[in-house]
């Protein structure tokens, strides 16, 4: 099977286009859509319907197809509709439907848990399973704190991120995430989070001519945390390779191997929060192996299955590790369905697919390709900027260019919401118009599109964004 081949029958397009109103109507009454303004949806707003997956495009039930230009949630990388991981979940489901690792093992987590070890930088050789990545998270700052009070560091609670960043909804997950708006209806919330600034290069109010010292300086922003804080005090740093939230914030190659040090030397653990950037998304298996640097803990999910199937982990040091592995110590902390066995059995076939059919490396060999494409917009006026690596973009709209002014407010409503995200649908894109900070649209598509892929992507970024800048100006 190659990259694009996949399921195509069995599903009438006039029969889809039939049952939408029904479906939209069916899912008003009783399907409560995740974070989303449900009052959106009424008889003139119908609810999107997709209904089946073809490689990296969608239908909708009135059979309108769209290119996939987020993969879902940054998670279909392979594409929809693989026969030969459907095939491993469905082998795997007749051999062992269910049990759980919970003093138990079963050989496809086992299998899993080898690969991982075997993929991951350095020694982080041990592997815990969530279900996703918000769990994944949870389980890093729990896992933290547990083990530096097992090392008689008992006021080791703290955390510290970057703000902007996005890590997960859980109540410990959302104390790390930094984005008020979701954290304002819950608090208070866990104690104990402390923020440094987002590697934000374009809106560096430091060091704006110089990324590298942009770099350093950024770095020693996380040092004055922990000594501001008090070094005894503070469990763990938790860090994106790429910042999703904001819109792929890259850091330069001088603020890991500092941020390294810097956790080294206050006794820190620094968590490698990769639950978008893993498996490919950034052209390399992890973070480290891209930005040369090796955390204590990865948090994944995602393209750990490329969405076929629920499944996070939580990859861990054999030092962090440890102390667990003596006499009666145990990390009191699971979740009933992680490390299921059918989700591993088609964790396991993704990276047969990632290896076997060079999917990473298509991602290395079309970065510089998706890039330029992308900076060919700037020639339009809302363009600001354009970051990113591998298979992962993001792109800032602004008001005036030279200046930098950017879309607040009311206005930033009617840009994103009230144009460039519904014309991008009309046009057959599905990517993710952002607002959490300065507006920005985001593509992270299937690894394993083409480059006549990112061409279609730009040409519709081109014609929408023209249009709202011939809107605004």
């Amino acid at each position: 099977m190659t990259l694009h081949e996949t399921i195509t029958d069995g599903i009438s397009v006039s029969d889809e286009r039939n049952a939408s109103h029904k479906y939209s109507e069916r899912a008003r009454r009783n399907l409560w859509l995740h974070m989303s303004r449900m009052g959106a949806y009424d008889e003139h707003h119908e609810v999107p319907i997709i209904v089946r997956g073809e490689g990296v495009h969608v239908y909708d039930a009135n059979g309108t197809r769209y290119f996939d230009g987020l993969a879902g949630l940054f998670t279909n990388s392979l594409g929809h509709g693989r026969r030969d991981v459907a095939a491993a979940a469905a082998e795997q489901m007749g051999t062992l439907t269910f049990f759980p690792v919970w003093t138990y093992a079963h050989p496809r987590a086992i299998e899993l848990a080898e690969r991982l070890a075997a993929l991951a930088p350095g020694d982080l050789n041990r592997v815990f399973f969530t279900t996703g990545g918000g769990e994944a998270v949870e389980s890093a700052w729990k896992l933290a704190r547990q083990y530096h009070k097992m090392r008689g560091d008992l006021d080791r609670y703290k955390v510290i991120s970057r703000d902007v960043a996005y890590h997960g909804t859980t109540m410990g997950a959302l104390t790390i995430t930094s984005l008020e708006g979701y954290r304002l209806p819950f608090e208070p919330l866990v104690p104990g989070a402390v923020k440094v600034p987002a590697v934000n290069f374009y809106r560096a109010d430091r060091h704006g001519d110089d990324f590298e010292a942009f770099g350093l300086w950024q770095a020693q922003q996380i040092e004055e945390a922990i000594v501001r804080e008090g070094p005894e005090t503070v469990a763990a740093v938790f860090l994106e390779p790429v910042q999703n939230a904001g819109g792929c914030f890259v850091p330069p190659a001088s603020y890991w191997g500092a941020v390294r040090e810097i956790c080294d030397r206050y006794g820190v653990l620094l968590v490698s929060d990769e639950v978008i950037c893993a498996f490919g998304r950034i052209g390399t298996w992890f973070g480290g192996q891209k930005y040369d640097y090796v955390p204590d803990i990865i948090t994944c999910a995602k393209g750990i299955t490329a969405g076929y199937a629920p499944l996070g982990a939580m990859i861990v040091s054999d030092r962090v590790a440890e102390p667990f592995q003596h006499d009666d110590a145990a990390f009191v902390h699971g979740f009933t369905w992680a490390g299921h066995p059918a989700s591993c059995a088609v964790a396991l076939k993704v990276l047969d697919i990632l290896e076997e059919e060079r999917v990473l490396e298509n991602v290395r060999a079309n970065e510089t390709y998706f890039h330029d494409s992308l900076e060919s917009l700037k020639d339009i006026p809302i363009v600001g900027d354009v970051r990113g690596t591998g298979y992962f973009w993001g792109i800032e709209l602004v008001k005036d260019q030279a200046t930098k002014e950017t879309w607040a407010g009311e206005d930033a409503e009617r840009l994103l919401r009230g144009y460039v995200s519904p014309e991008m649908f009309r046009r057959g894109l599905i990517c993710r118009s952002d607002d959490r900070g300065d507006p920005v649209v985001q593509l992270a598509p299937p690894l394993v599109s083409t480059r006549e892929d990112i061409d279609f992507m730009t040409e519709v970024l081109r014609d929408v964004f023209s249009g709202a800048s011939r809107l605004n100006h």
